[in-house]
């Protein structure tokens, strides 16, 4: 009753415009009582007509009356909100859409907080209490509020499934056990429960294990994704390096070709003008003659005639020489240096579009989830490149043969061979005495090594100290990391070997321009993509790159082996043991910047390591075979001193004998390189590679000018 009493205490001290409780209640003369606002909305609208009403009893007033605050009626309807507030719970205490609703309340229901497994209803937080404070009750089942409570009853005897049936794999009530499911294997609901929670637990470890690794193929693939975009990058360089290079090598032919044309039409146009000059003056000559003869035909006297006609006939004998037909052929040669050119034009034309498609089959080959990318694209092009230089250099050949044609010249001709194959790959090394033919002298640089390294025995060995070495400062020395670079940098194929003492070291190959400053994360061997390194301890070995570690079995030896190949991008580190060697990780990648040898040690004092001094092999082991030259490499050989036979063989040298039947000894490198003693093939690949096109056109050009 004290509800109904409130609410129509609330009904009365309503507003009739917006039917809710008053605000700021102001009351108009004819007695009725509005919100401030609402009235003040109402009689603007009548503003124009300048008559106002009241909105129930439609009283008139004239003029606008002016409002005043009801105070009392104010206090009223603050007093009937916070009455209001008090009896009435919550909004969100009442059950909403998707709510379980109360089964004992009347009228508006509240929310249902829990779920009697007994009863079968669901109680809100009032009528729930007997359940807490009753003993009757102390044995019901109370779970969270569930709207699927039906679910949980027997559909045949209306009882709640209490049991599990294992035989049929469903739940079951009391009755159901001793019916139909009569001698099945039955267990509690509760005790099944936990057997299959059990399964959950294994089975949600197993995810999260397999979640685990899953994310670590995803880091990897995310590297891999970088490494396939880095290395592309690169590959996208080099051909276009590639590409750049074959276009000035084709504008550089263009404009030989252009010279030599126009060379040869100077020497033409002179000899051309030459005769035309000498042909003029026999006419000239000629003339005069005609005349000569015209007027000795008009003379009279006979004995004069016949004295003057003998000597005329002999002077017109004497100065006429017919020109040959030799000597006035037309210039039709230089229409065959446009077939040659033509020619050319289609071979090479030829060549791109067979060498592309070879090019695009290679890069289409790629595999982009190589555990370490070896991207052979960028080497791929330079292939391509060298055989269509091959082909431009002899179809220029052909062009200037075609221009210099008829050409008369004292000088003995002479053939120009093209380069066919400079020097082949040797193979990769396996033993190691075929290791040390790449061995070189590495000594450290001073200049990086951290101030707790010494170096000793030669800058060979690197040793940890308690105290700060007395080094001045340089730009280039580590500061944070106990780090050392070598002096000498790293080119071609190489190999070195370090002693350990202490067994707690990284043996590295690093960019030059790699960091000297910073944590081991920013600048440390191996934490970043401008180096790599093979991490030594006691326990065993680990490759490091980028800051991934990779753990290497196998049996721990003191002497570690390195093996560079810069070209081909090969980085092998081996455990040597005698002349036993085991290999421990192999690194295919693509070597964009000039490398050096790097030793990371973060042990105890006094533990070290030491580049070590290799033994020089004997003369017969480092005599130096080609495997495939032609007559013009021959001749690149003898013109840098390396042989002294002045006879240039017809055919390519068999594979594996040496050039000319001369061996070329370290006696012979070491008169030309001085002490530095790198091998001997490695030096030849590589020099004649970089200038064998060089001295191509430096040869063809002493043939032709």
């Amino acid at each position: 009753m004290a509800q109904q009493g409130v609410q129509l205490d609330q009904e009365q001290f309503c507003c009739s415009i917006c039917l809710d409780l008053l605000k700021d209640p102001v009351t108009v003369p004819c007695g009725h009582s509005y919100c401030r606002t609402c009235i003040e909305g109402y009689w603007n609208q009548d503003d124009q007509r300048g008559r106002y009403s009241c909105p129930q009893c439609r009283h008139a007033f004239i003029p606008r009356p002016v409002l005043k605050r009801n105070t009392m009626l104010a206090e009223v309807v603050e007093s009937l909100k916070k009455t209001e507030l008090q009896a009435a719970p919550p909004d969100h205490c009442y059950a909403g859409p998707g709510d379980v609703a109360c089964d004992f309340c009347t009228g508006r229901r509240l929310e249902a907080v829990k779920t009697c497994l007994q009863c079968l209803v669901s109680y809100c937080d009032t009528h729930i209490q007997p359940h807490y404070q009753s003993p009757a009750f102390k044995k019901h089942k109370l779970v969270k509020a569930s709207s699927k409570l039906q679910e949980n009853i027997c559909t045949r005897h209306n009882k709640v499934n209490d049991l599990f049936c294992r035989t049929d794999q469903q739940c079951i009530c009391s009755l159901c056990s001793v019916e139909e499911h009569k001698g099945h294997d039955t267990t509690s609901a509760a005790a099944e429960r936990t057997e299959r929670q059990k399964e959950i637990d294994t089975t949600l470890q197993n995810i999260q294990q397999s979640i685990q690794e899953r994310e670590k193929d995803v880091k990897v693939l995310r590297q891999e994704v970088e490494s396939i975009k880095h290395y592309a990058d690169i590959a996208v360089e080099d051909s276009d390096a590639i590409f750049t290079e074959l276009i000035s090598s084709m504008e550089r032919r263009r404009s030989e070709v252009s010279q030599l044309i126009r060379d040869q039409q100077e020497r033409q146009v002179s000899r051309a003008e030459e005769l035309r000059m000498r042909v003029e003056q026999e006419v000239t000559e000629l003339r005069r003659r005609h005349a000569e003869l015209e007027q000795l035909s008009l003379t009279e006297d006979h004995i004069r005639f016949l004295q003057r006609y003998t000597s005329s006939l002999s002077t017109i004998s004497e100065s006429t020489h017919p020109v040959s037909s030799s000597d006035v052929r037309p210039l039709r040669y230089f229409e065959d240096v446009t077939v040659a050119v033509s020619k050319m034009r289609d071979k090479l034309e030829d060549i791109l579009t067979e060498e592309g498609t070879h090019v695009s089959e290679t890069v289409n080959r790629e595999d982009v989830l190589l555990s370490s990318l070896s991207l052979s694209t960028a080497s791929e092009p330079n292939t391509r490149a060298d055989k269509l230089e091959d082909s431009l250099t002899e179809e220029g050949t052909n062009v200037s043969e075609t221009v210099t044609r008829g050409k008369k010249s004292k000088r003995k001709n002479k053939k120009v061979h093209r380069v066919q194959a400079v020097l082949s790959t040797p193979a990769q090394p396996k033993t190691r005495a075929e290791f040390l033919h790449y061995s070189r002298p590495i000594t450290l640089d001073p200049n990086t090594a951290n101030q707790y390294l010494s170096l000793s025995n030669g800058n060979r060995k690197v040793t940890v100290m308690d105290k700060p070495q007395p080094y001045p400062d340089h730009p280039d020395r580590f500061t944070g990391v106990w780090q050392v670079l070598s002096r000498e940098a790293l080119t071609g194929r190489c190999y070195w070997e370090v002693e350990l003492s202490g067994y707690r070291a990284r043996i590295a190959v690093s960019h030059e321009d790699n960091s000297r400053t910073g944590s081991d994360r920013e600048c440390g061997f191996g934490s970043n993509d401008k180096s790599w390194s093979l991490g030594c301890t006691k326990k065993g070995y680990s490759f490091i790159h980028r800051g991934i570690k990779t753990d290497i079995p196998g049996r721990v030896s003191s002497r570690v082996g390195v093996y560079l190949d810069h070209s081909a991008g090969t980085l092998s580190f081996y455990s040597v043991s005698d002349d036993t060697m085991t290999v421990l990780h192999t690194v295919h990648t693509t070597f964009t910047h000039n490398l050096r040898a790097g030793l990371w040690l973060y042990s105890s004092p006094g533990d070290s390591a030491e580049l070590c001094d290799l033994e020089q092999l004997s003369l017969t082991e480092d005599c130096i075979y080609i495997e495939s030259i032609n007559p013009f490499s021959h001749d690149i050989l003898r013109h840098v001193g390396y042989i002294a036979d002045e006879t240039v063989a017809n055919e390519p040298v068999s594979n594996h004998q040496s050039i000319n039947n001369t061996e070329l000894t370290s006696d012979v490198v070491e008169q030309w390189a001085g002490t530095y003693r790198p091998s001997i093939l490695h030096v030849l690949h590589d020099t004649l590679q970089l200038c064998v096109f060089y001295c191509f056109n430096s040869y063809l050009h002493g043939l032709l000018v």
